[in-house]
């Protein structure tokens, strides 16, 4: 007998029928003999729905309110599988986010888990039923209803199956595993049977759709084994369905294949600001009212400095929060002392991720080479211990990801190696 977790997406949701079917591969795990929790996002489309009539009621809308609105697609559709269960002969009830309770800070719209009480869901688990859990909520302290932020469905599982103990989360979605590229851009991109924690947090910290970066990161820490599966097709058959994402320990030679995956992402956004003051505390007064207002800084360049005594720096943000990055450093120009606020958003991320790179030398420089030798250049360039990512022109992202997954050997029958 095991304890999982099983957390289904909005397209595995959408609707009665796909409901009903979520419902019968939920049984064959409890007629097995094994304590199941599931997790449920909210209907396909239901979340934008609920988020547009929130902006529609006024632009500066209440978080605190916005997260009452925006939870209850989730309690739709538990309460809705849990009927379902109950029709086809498996005792099932749904815990709500404050009926559990997942407690959470206040940051409303974009909440943390702080912990789980699972006294009353463990009992009920141990009496044979089902537990119907939606994701993405939780509560304060004071009791007020949070959300995770969007995704959050993912980081709610992991996390529930980290304060159960499960044995493994089974994250159920539109697609059948990790790639190592987008197989829309790729036709040749291969599935990827086993994932480390790292790689995997690396791949959707950088544009990855498959998890949410929380969520990795989550079962990195608490160390959960993550199973990514399609609940648009049957894997009884297959011994090893999905990937796995777990601790590099469970990987044989994990130096062997240099370059995971690479992945893309087209949601970013370029500011410059010239003629910085070079001077001690100059960037961290750019750096530090973007992070009172809670916006995301990834890439950082910082050029040479001019020969007036200033500089220029670089650095990007989400596209969704370049309207308030910019409104940011306008009230800030007098403190700063900048010369010009420049911004593009016809740019791209590029990502090429391997714990492999660790101990391989020169895996940067065909990154270089490859898009140098297609007329590709680079605007920014970041790197860690098992990724390099370049920030390039939007229109060249396709072709810059089907390049190098071919420089890399990826879309061969098998990686390439040392």
């Amino acid at each position: 007998m095991a304890r999982i977790v099983m957390k289904f997406g909005g397209t595995s949701m959408a609707g009665i029928e796909r409901i009903r079917i979520v419902a019968a591969r939920l049984k064959r795990e409890w007629e097995a003999g094994n304590e199941v929790a599931v997790v449920v996002s909210a209907m396909a489309g239901e979340t934008d729905r609920l988020v547009n009539f929130c902006r529609e009621a006024s632009a500066l809308y209440d978080r605190a309110e916005y997260d009452v609105v925006v939870a209850s697609g989730e309690q739709v559709t538990s309460g809705l599988l849990a009927i379902a269960l109950q029709a086809i002969g498996v005792p099932a009830r749904s815990w709500l986010g404050w009926q559990l309770p997942v407690r959470t800070d206040d940051a409303h719209a974009s909440a943390r888990i702080g912990g789980i009480d699972t006294d009353a869901l463990n009992a009920s688990l141990a009496a044979g039923n089902v537990a119907v859990i939606p994701g993405f909520q939780g509560m304060t302290d004071a009791g007020r209803v949070t959300t995770l932020g969007r995704g959050g469905s993912d980081t709610s599982a992991v996390a529930v199956a980290a304060a159960m103990k499960a044995d493994r989360c089974d994250i159920y979605t539109d697609v059948d595993g990790v790639y190592t590229t987008d197989p829309r851009i790729v036709p040749r991109a291969r599935k990827l049977r086993r994932v480390t924690y790292e790689e995997m947090l690396e791949l959707a910290s950088v544009g990855a759709k498959v998890l949410q970066t929380r969520s990795v990161g989550l079962a990195m820490k608490e160390n959960v084994r993550v199973q990514v599966l399609s609940s648009f097709v049957d894997a009884t058959d297959d011994p090893e369905p999905g990937t796995l994402i777990v601790g590099e320990e469970e990987i044989d030679d994990v130096e062997r294949q240099l370059i995971t995956g690479i992945a893309h992402d087209k949601n970013e956004a370029k500011v410059t600001l010239t003629a910085v003051p070079d001077r001690p505390g100059a960037v961290g007064s750019i750096f530090d009212p973007l992070a009172e207002a809670n916006i995301n800084v990834d890439m950082i360049v910082q050029n040479i400095a001019h020969e007036a005594g200033s500089t220029d720096v670089t650095f990007t943000v989400p596209n969704a929060e370049l309207a308030r990055a910019l409104d940011v450093l306008e009230k800030g120009k007098e403190r700063i002392g900048y010369g010009a606020l420049r911004h593009d958003t016809r740019v791209a991320k590029v990502t090429i991720v391997g714990v492999g790179m660790r101990s391989h030398a020169g895996v940067a420089a065909t990154m270089f080479k490859t898009l140098g030798e297609r007329g590709i250049n680079i605007q920014a360039i970041t790197t860690s211990e098992i990724k390099v990512s370049v920030l390039i022109e939007e229109d060249y992202t396709e072709l810059a990801v089907r390049v190098l997954h071919t420089a890399y050997g990826l879309d061969a029958p098998e990686a390439i190696t040392a």
